[in-house]
């Protein structure tokens, strides 16, 4: 079975990053030939001290490390990192896991992912079902955004979903695994050839969209991307960021997430292609704001939502 090495990047996550470390040890189906590299980006919290803690106080050292980033770089750049330090300490793997600190790897979870890459050489990239503690699907596998998709998911309006179903993101996930054009780096396997021809994350990415990028360039280069739903990983949703936690009133959405989606869409789209997918966003969001005007209904989007993506339409990098 294919070698492994998963890679955690905690930002002031401590006891989540610890609960993942002890998932993946009562999981039998990792590889006998496992290493976890944990990236602690300057947390400034005693994440590190807590993490280095649990490593020595259960016996993990042999195959498991921590790295004290020099900086909080954002998702891409500690992976990144993590796995060059991965690789000079324990030698390439011949696939690398991207793990979230704040998953819990359901008993069997990782052995089909690893599975399914070894008996599929077209498969690059491999997701996770991902789902909350009790067993409900959250999206995870998706198709790649255009212009149609963002006035629809704005204008959240039936008879349009309906006519533009084929170009909905989101992707149903079945009892088989399916091809996806992306899945969530939450629980991402890829394959080492796809980090070798297309290079690392986009680190011009702090957070969001950067494993959008990253399936959409190894797409290019003709790799497959699946969701393995045998693969059940726990998502405690929005644990890390406070953007998408369940059960609590949205967040005001930071510039970095505008940012990396301005980045997205001019770097594979252009400039006018993008000024197209803004415009459908807009108007799909004033779609949904005429008809919460006539029949007010629930409201689940940020804070000064429109007024922020207007703000951040042409930014593209930075927090």
């Amino acid at each position: 079975m294919l070698d492994l090495t998963i890679v955690i990047v905690n930002y002031r996550t401590a006891d989540l990053t610890i609960d993942c470390l002890h998932s993946i040890v009562n999981d039998p189906s990792v590889p006998a030939n496992t290493r976890v590299m944990v990236a602690d980006g300057v947390s400034g919290d005693g994440s590190s001290q807590l993490i280095a803690a649990a490593l020595t106080d259960n016996g993990w050292q042999d195959t498991m490390a921590l790295l004290d980033l020099p900086k909080n770089g954002g998702f891409a750049y500690g992976n990144n990192h993590a796995i060059a330090a991965a690789d000079a300490r324990w030698g390439k793997a011949r696939a690398y896991l991207l793990l979230n600190p704040d998953t819990l790897v359901r008993s069997g979870a990782i052995g089909p992912l690893v599975q399914f890459l070894e008996d599929h050489r077209e498969a690059g990239i491999v997701g996770s079902l991902l789902e909350d503690p009790d067993g409900t699907h959250q999206a995870c596998s998706f198709r790649f955004p255009s212009a149609i998709s963002e006035l629809e998911a704005q204008a959240r309006f039936g008879p349009i979903t309906r006519i533009v179903q084929r170009w909905h993101v989101v992707l149903s996930v079945g009892r088989t695994p399916s091809r996806a054009d992306w899945v969530s780096g939450a629980s991402m396997l890829v394959r080492r050839e796809v980090f070798e021809q297309i290079g690392g994350l986009d680190e011009e990415y702090f957070l969001y969209y950067e494993e959008l990028d990253f399936c959409r360039r190894a797409a290019d280069r003709g790799w497959q991307c699946w969701t393995v739903p045998q693969s059940r990983v726990v998502h405690l949703c929005g644990q890390s960021t406070g953007i998408s936690a369940k059960g609590v009133p949205a967040k005001r959405r930071p510039a970095y997430w505008f940012n990396s989606r301005n980045r997205y869409f001019e770097k594979h789209h252009g400039r006018w292609r993008k000024a197209a997918v803004d415009l459908a966003w807009i108007t799909g969001q004033a779609i949904w704001q005429m008809r919460n005007a006539i029949h007010p209904r629930p409201n689940y989007d940020p804070p000064f939502l429109v007024r922020d993506f207007l703000a951040h339409r042409t930014a593209r990098t930075g927090k």
